[in-house]
């Protein structure tokens, strides 16, 4: 099983209130809302490994000289030397540590690299993945690494992690129209606002559907930009023709890496915390209380 922490410990942010704080003060509704997601997903799923894909870098120097627009408006702070600071409530900044901290202490296998997201993290280790994954996201972009002969899926959470929807091929299929390879082509076509990705101009998601249900893939429909017997209306025609910049460069940039240098790290699932004197100065110093010690008593089982 592998996490996209900072899309779950954003969720967890805005699903549990900020009045749970630690006892000086300090909110620490990310860290418990993530602790019991946590517990929560080994306890429906029973992973054998468990691995908290970290970014290292949300916005990838590679990424943003390809497409400049990539998450540039999530920029908080522009820096010389480092990636980007990325904007975020200003409550739930100091609570990232935190996380760090327990799940280190926990001995959850945290993993990511410098220069790449989480999500290249997560295809690295979906590629080397011998048996089934299952890949805990909010983020729709990660749709592209379901494959069900590769047993490989995505558990998107709709309420919590408690309502999950199983996206495998099926899914995506009679959703989209497309395969899990397919979505990157549809991604690229339609955009996506979220990530600062323009798309093609008035190729929406069905228009996208509909072109590469006709054409195959990506290659195929700009092939028939130049074909004058293909069935383009001209507007579509004109469209991708100018278009062929971003179309260029936008795979790369929506394609997850799978290729990542990622440091040695132990994936089991602990039954016993790593460190516990740690985790209970930890636990005393953020009030994490309840959960974890319903995280503890998931893994214990």
């Amino acid at each position: 099983m592998l996490l996209d922490t900072a899309s779950l410990y954003f969720r967890a942010y805005f699903g549990v209130p900020d009045s749970v704080r630690a006892p000086d003060g300090t909110p620490v509704n990310a860290v418990r809302g993530l602790l019991d997601f946590i517990a929560r997903l080994v306890q429906d799923h029973r992973p054998d490994d468990l691995v908290a894909c970290w970014d290292n870098d949300w916005r990838p120097q590679w990424r943003v000289e390809l497409i400049p627009s990539y998450k540039a408006h999530r920029v908080a702070v522009e820096t010389a030397t480092g990636p980007d600071e990325e904007e975020i409530p200003d409550t739930l900044t100091p609570q990232v540590p935190v996380i760090m901290d327990v799940l280190d202490a926990l001995g959850i296998a945290r993993v990511g690299a410098d220069g790449y997201e989480a999500d290249d993290v997560i295809g690295t280790l979906t590629g080397r993945a011998t048996g089934p994954v299952d890949i805990v996201t909010g983020d729709r972009d990660l749709f592209q690494l379901v494959d069900d002969v590769r047993r490989r899926r995505v558990l998107y959470p709709l309420k919590g992690v408690g309502t999950l929807q199983v996206t495998d091929e099926a899914w995506l299929r009679e959703k989209y129209g497309v395969d899990g390879p397919g979505y990157i082509d549809l991604a690229l076509l339609r955009g996506d606002p979220s990530d600062g990705l323009p798309g093609v101009p008035g190729i929406g998601e069905k228009t996208a559907a509909k072109l590469l249900d006709t054409f195959g893939d990506l290659a195929g429909i700009m092939a028939a930009v130049d074909d004058r017997t293909a069935k383009l209306t001209p507007s579509q025609r004109k469209r991708l023709d100018e278009a062929r910049d971003y179309v260029a460069v936008a795979p790369k940039v929506v394609r997850v890496a799978s290729d990542v240098p990622l440091p040695d790290f132990d994936p089991a699932l602990p039954s016993e915390p790593r460190d516990p004197a740690t985790l209970d100065e930890l636990a005393a110093q953020w009030g994490l209380g309840g959960a974890l010690t319903r995280l503890l008593s998931t893994l214990q089982h």
